[in-house]
């Protein structure tokens, strides 16, 4: 199963975290954050569970941004399609 990673469109203060919403198909299954230097990073899936640094650095869970879209690393897809199983 394929997921897709979108940013948040809500207004972010000054080194404020980045976040984004995680949908399958167009369910929305996990919000996932970073701090605004990607040193911190996390996910809470919508039944509660929330998880501290999943699949290790943030650079290892989002690709892409600026120019490029926005993907989920196969790390990512994998430990989604454990966690949500």
């Amino acid at each position: 199963m394929a997921y897709r990673i979108e940013q948040e469109h809500a207004e972010r203060e000054p080194f404020g975290e980045y976040r984004y919403c995680i949908y399958s198909k167009t369910d929305l299954v996990a919000k996932y954050w970073h701090d605004y230097r990607g040193d911190e990073h996390g996910i809470e899936f919508m039944d509660g569970r929330r998880e501290a640094w999943p699949v290790g650095r943030m650079i290892e869970f989002v690709e892409g941004g600026g120019p490029l879209p926005l993907s989920l690393s196969p790390r990512a897809q994998a430990y989604l399609r454990d966690k949500l199983r």
